[in-house]
């Protein structure tokens, strides 16, 4: 029984062990490699390791470490009532306060509710955009403190004044884009992001449309079968659009918005959104 018990304890380490290299996401390169074979041995393409490890050539050399998978963010949407350092603790002992600031150029520990934190460390993050978003935020912030405190108070308004101003402020301002949203049929669909330079891309839409020449053209690629090619549609967060692309995995109630650098794709994420058929 103990010999039974020994194998299945042996069977269940090498599995995890397996699982475990099999998950790598870098690899040393090896005498007689070439990109084709290590692309080919790994499920990817040679364009798509050349542009994750900046390679002006297909030249490479025993012991170069190479990435096989581009780092993505992982993000946390803040809710009432949260901080920093709760959001820190629930993501472990590798994601701190000062983490968070870093990755997400705060300048203090306020946080409104709705913000899209980044909680892990994904290089490829278009900082200058983050920086942005945050200074747009802070401003906010500052016009609620200034409202909230009577002119003959001094002390700051504490964090959660702050979150709960911003609550009611979010409130009214979905009231209001409910107002304004265009009429036509409205469904719920799982948004992700793509750039005309993805790998394997070649920048022209299903409907013929050049995205390199356009980067700034608002499209989406849809399942021809749920939204057929050439609707203009008005998709929350994004704006009005036009169905004039198509893509393997966009399959049911699913879109790719386009937008026009990979860094942007990376901040959009994975979301659900309302999207409003207009013709």
């Amino acid at each position: 029984m103990k010999k039974i018990v020994a194998l299945i304890i042996g069977l269940i380490i090498t599995g995890v062990t397996a699982t475990t290299v099999s998950a790598a996401t870098d690899y040393e390169v090896k005498k007689g490699d070439n990109l084709w074979t290590i692309a080919h041995h790994n499920n990817t393409t040679v364009e798509k390791l050349k542009d994750i490890n900046e390679l002006d050539s297909s030249l490479i050399h025993p012991k170069q470490m190479l990435k096989l998978d581009e780092a993505e963010p992982e993000y946390y949407i803040v809710e009432k009532g949260d901080s920093l350092g709760e959001i820190s603790r629930g993501y472990g002992d590798d994601v701190t306060v000062e983490n968070l600031k870093a990755w997400n150029n705060l300048n203090s520990d306020l946080i409104i509710i709705g913000q899209q934190l980044v909680v892990n460390d994904a290089s490829e993050l278009n900082t200058e955009q983050v920086a942005a978003e945050q200074a747009n935020a802070d401003s906010t912030i500052e016009m609620k403190e200034a409202e909230s405190v009577p002119e003959n108070e001094t002390e700051e308004a504490t964090e959660d004044e702050v979150v709960t101003l911003e609550a009611e402020e979010e409130v009214n301002s979905t009231a209001e884009s409910e107002s304004t949203q265009p009429n036509g049929k409205t469904i719920s669909v799982e948004a992700t992001a793509y750039t005309a330079y993805c790998s394997g891309c070649s920048g022209i839409t299903a409907t013929g449309i050049d995205l390199k020449a356009n980067p700034y053209e608002k499209v989406i690629a849809v399942d021809p079968n749920v939204i057929p090619l050439g609707t203009k549609v008005f998709v929350e967060g994004y704006g009005h659009a036009v169905a004039a692309d198509t893509g393997g995995a966009i399959k049911g109630n699913k879109i790719d918005i386009h937008v026009p650098t990979k860094d942007q794709a990376y901040n959009w994420g994975r979301k659900v959104v309302e999207v409003t058929i207009l013709e």
